[in-house]
């Protein structure tokens, strides 16, 4: 017959709170094997089972309170134990007891290290896990406990120890992957939702819809950012007689309807500074563990449109003349304001080169366009007095932003990547070379 099996004596604690149910209606479990674990204000606990057999109900939950003699599950026993009789003594540390009594108290298996319990108010860490395939997985209280802290469900770790016992650094691993990846270990951050506040409370108030390009944009950001360890270097770029050059060419092309534009100028420029530092012209894989260096050169531009952003991209920028460059620019704006881009004009692209020149401000923090490994912001330049070791004269600063995944760019290539680029800005000839 079915025995119930209680909590045996757990000291001086009552009320104690169920974290996890390891065992399951029709699981085999051996004498010592854990059923639950609880946890105090002190410490957590596992009970183990006094005796073999098979789980045949199970009447705790994870969240129940518990004390000395709460019944935990039905088992029916397996072997020797279901002999009729009071059994001799075993040489094990828990006797065996007649098949009609209770069992008696199993010794507790020692407490992990101590740990605060959290507050009652604060959702469980494993809201959200299959708590069936994290009781049953494989692992040792401490893997469990540290587990729970990092938020990783260990019904999806694979296990690498003896018979597929999961270890830390199985756990390790498998938020390196997953964050790599761009996928949270817990299936979510772990952040505590953003409060519903009705603001009318304090006045008028407007409802609009965001567009589509809108929501898109904002997922697609918002992954970005919290996946890619973001770095921003800022410099600045002396464009005095570029922008001369600049000036005396579009000139030379109004007729002709093609608008020079310093962006072009920095398209040519970037792709210099790509040639000259290749792992900037890179992605990584999806393990996070190879990257993908690329021989073409596609920059990605990014554009205002009145319904939000998108990022057409130049092909071959390495390939085409500034005059060339321009007339596309001018082409892939239009069509971005008219809603004609096609969602292979916005794929490919190598970096990105976002600039806010024409509207304003000094300096930004562009987030990288993934899976680039890096993105170039262009704020407002203006003249500024610069010593030239005699006196100060006026030049014409541009101000320079690089965002880069501080995974595959060091700061040192950073600081290189823009010092660079103010070369090949300073002097027009070097977009040539």
């Amino acid at each position: 017959m079915p025995k119930e099996i209680l909590v045996p004596d757990i000291g001086d604690f009552e009320d104690v709170e169920v974290i996890e149910v390891l065992v399951a209606p029709g699981d085999t479990v051996a004498a010592e094997d854990s059923l639950i674990s609880v946890e105090s204000d002190k410490a957590t606990m596992e009970i183990p089972a006094p005796e073999a057999g098979v789980v045949k109900e199970v009447k705790v939950a994870v969240g129940d309170k518990v004390s000395q003699g709460s019944p935990i599950l039905l088992l029916e026993p397996t072997g020797e134990a279901t002999s009729a009789g009071p059994a001799e003594p075993a040489k094990e540390s828990a006797p065996a007891a007649p098949a009609t009594s209770q069992p008696e108290p199993a010794p507790l298996t020692p407490p992990v290290a101590p740990r605060s319990a959290p507050p009652p108010h604060k959702p469980s860490p494993t809201a959200g896990f299959d708590e069936v395939s994290f009781a049953r997985a494989y692992a040792s209280p401490s893997v469990r406990r540290f587990a729970r802290e990092l938020g990783v469900d260990l019904g999806r770790v694979a296990g690498s120890g003896r018979k597929g016992r999961i270890l830390k650094d199985d756990v390790k691993a498998f938020v390196k992957q997953t964050l790599t990846q761009g996928v949270p270990a817990s299936g979510g951050l772990a952040v505590e939702p953003m409060p519903e506040i009705d603001f009318s409370q304090w006045g008028d108030i407007e409802i609009q819809k965001l567009s589509k390009i809108n929501k898109l944009t904002g997922k697609f950001l918002h992954r970005n950012w919290v996946t890619i360890p973001h770095v921003t270097q800022f410099d600045e770029a002396d464009i005095t007689d570029l922008d001369d050059f600049r000036r005396t060419m579009a000139a030379e092309y109004k007729d002709k309807g093609i608008k020079i534009t310093m962006l072009a100028f920095l398209i040519k420029a970037v792709v210099s500074a790509l040639r000259e530092f290749p792992r900037f012209n890179s992605s990584l894989d999806p393990s996070g563990e190879n990257l993908i260096v690329k021989n073409y050169y596609h920059i990605g531009i990014a554009v205002d449109t009145p319904d939000g952003l998108v990022v057409p991209v130049v092909r071959d920028a390495d390939c085409k003349s500034l005059v060339d460059i321009a007339a596309e620019l001018g082409e892939i704006s239009q069509k971005a304001r008219d809603k004609k881009l096609k969602p292979a004009d916005m794929q490919g692209g190598c970096m990105t080169i976002s600039s806010l020149g024409g509207i304003g401000g000094t300096k930004f923090t562009p987030i990288v366009n993934a899976p680039e490994v890096a993105i170039l912001g262009v704020s407002r330049h203006k003249m500024t007095p610069v010593w030239n070791g005699k006196e100060f004269s006026p030049r014409l600063m541009l101000p320079l932003s690089l965002s880069y995944d501080h995974r595959v760019i060091d700061g040192a290539d950073g600081a290189r990547f823009t010092t660079f680029l103010g070369k090949v800005l300073a002097d027009a000839r070097r977009l040539v070379m």
